[in-house]
């Protein structure tokens, strides 16, 4: 989780494949209407994310379902964003990938051709509501190398799963 152009499918990638499982950009699950309304610079709403958490709640639903692993990446800017997608899987595990505005804004202008322009970001800081106590889940900084990043999220996970491995079927 965490805003556009923090590595979230970078990072999800990477994390998946030194998982062996699947992975889901959330992105593409994005209805054309979401993705002409962010190219236009305007900024989504609730109402507009709605069905599109409800489309990645099921993936991991499904996988929960099918007793498989599953690595999704998606923005999860609020809380009440996370409890609909934990309503596929309550031991659905967060990963914030944190970084200074600077930094995004700089990974952000660097992507060429995304349908998310830089001038959104703020809007993202603006709505993004860290992970509270009571979510399993855990920040990681961005500064970091991916390579480094995906160790010590590999390691936190399963940490977690050692020691609690009935809640740890799954890593998101």
């Amino acid at each position: 989780m965490g805003v556009s152009g923090c590595g979230k499918s970078e990072i999800g990638q990477r994390l998946a494949q030194r998982l062996g499982t699947a992975y889901v950009e959330g992105d593409a699950f994005h209805p054309a209407a979401n993705v002409a309304k962010m190219s236009a610079g305007t900024p989504l709403d609730d109402g507009d994310r709605a069905g599109w958490l409800a489309v990645l709640r099921d993936k991991i639903a499904e996988a929960r379902s099918q007793g498989v692993g599953l690595v999704l990446s998606c923005s999860s800017l609020k809380r009440h964003y996370r409890d609909l997608l934990r309503s596929g899987d309550p031991d659905l595990t967060f990963i914030h990938l944190h970084g200074e505005r600077a930094l995004i804004s700089a990974r952000m202008q660097a992507r060429p051709g995304h349908f998310m322009p830089p001038a959104l970001l703020d809007s993202q800081l603006l709505d993004l509501e860290p992970l509270q106590a009571d979510e399993r889940g855990f920040q990681v900084d961005i500064r970091l190398a991916p390579e480094e990043l995906i160790s010590q999220i590999a390691q936190q996970c399963g940490a977690a799963a050692q020691a609690n491995p009935e809640n740890q079927k799954e890593t998101k």
